[in-house]
């Protein structure tokens, strides 16, 4: 999926989770971020005290303190210590959301779902609970890329962000849980045009005509529409079926009168001597039932 900027998704999360750091900070009264003029704080990771003797605190201090520095990797390690060592504290909680904060600023998006997953299970009612299935959702969003064609991380990551939505829709996520659902969706339709655009070249059309379907009929909300109606223009002309192309380009001068994808479906059709016009029976007639006439019963 195209991301506007370079790591823009992991840098809005580091900046969301910076807030948080800043107000979990405050809320344990450690003089602000990081601790700054509390006296001894900050414990060196170097010093021959076992992290076992140290209190719940020090050791989120510590973390905060290499989230700071730049290992988050580090810090994660740490706020993982804090809940291990201190399950029964006021920092547990904390420790867990920062946690899956860390792991998910490090790319570790596994590791991010399971501490994000664990803080819903276990804090179901605290304020950062739609926090931590925001960040569950952006471990599954910012992985879209990375999984070729295997679309079942998007659909986790649309049933995550619809979880956002739903369920914390007065939130300070919601609106870029919607931003990145709408994303992810169109991203859907664009791998079924991907491979139907591949059948189309290779001439199997109806395996072409098959993915283009599922474009028209399961995602007609995204930007896609308006090319898989023209590439079922061109497969239904290269079958011969005509009262089908023509129903699709129908559908497509009417919803999209103005797109070059039109322009290009009306030479091919005219150029055959057809009209873009609802012909015949079939799915597309369907289609242009419902979108059109909104016959949808």
């Amino acid at each position: 999926m195209q991301r506007s900027g370079d790591g823009r998704i992991r840098k809005l999360g580091l900046g969301t989770g910076l807030c948080l750091v800043m107000a979990l900070s405050a809320c344990g009264g450690g003089g602000g971020l990081f601790g700054g003029g509390g006296g001894g704080l900050f414990a060196s990771r170097s010093s021959a005290v076992p992290l076992e003797e140290l209190d719940a605190a020090t050791i989120f201090q510590q973390a905060e303190a290499e989230l700071e520095a730049g290992n988050p990797d580090d810090a994660a390690a740490l706020f993982v210590e804090v809940e291990r060592l201190h399950p029964y504290s006021e920092w547990a909680s904390r420790a867990l959301i920062m946690a899956a904060f860390a792991y998910h600023d490090d790319e570790d998006y596994e590791n991010a779902r399971i501490a994000a997953q664990r803080y819903l299970d276990f804090y179901p009612a605290e304020e950062d609970a739609a926090y931590a299935q925001y960040l569950l959702a952006l471990s599954y969003y910012d992985q879209i890329d990375q999984v070729g064609r295997d679309q079942g991380i998007t659909f986790q990551a649309l049933q995550a962000l619809r979880e956002v939505i739903e369920r914390y829709p007065d939130s300070e996520y919601a609106q870029d849980a919607i931003l990145r659902f709408d994303l992810a969706f169109d991203h859907l339709a664009g791998k079924e045009m991907e491979i139907g655009r591949y059948y189309l070249r290779r001439e199997h059309y109806t395996a072409a005509i098959n993915r283009f379907r599922v474009v028209v009929e399961q995602f007609q909300t995204t930007s896609h529409t308006p090319e898989a109606l023209l590439r079922l223009v061109e497969a239904y002309l290269a079958l011969g079926l005509t009262d089908e192309a023509q129903t699709a380009g129908a559908i497509l001068g009417y919803n999209f009168q103005s797109s070059p994808f039109y322009d290009d479906a009306f030479r091919q059709l005219t150029g055959q001597n057809l009209a873009p016009e609802a012909q015949g029976e079939g799915w597309l007639r369907d289609v242009w039932r419902q979108t059109v006439r909104g016959e949808w019963l």
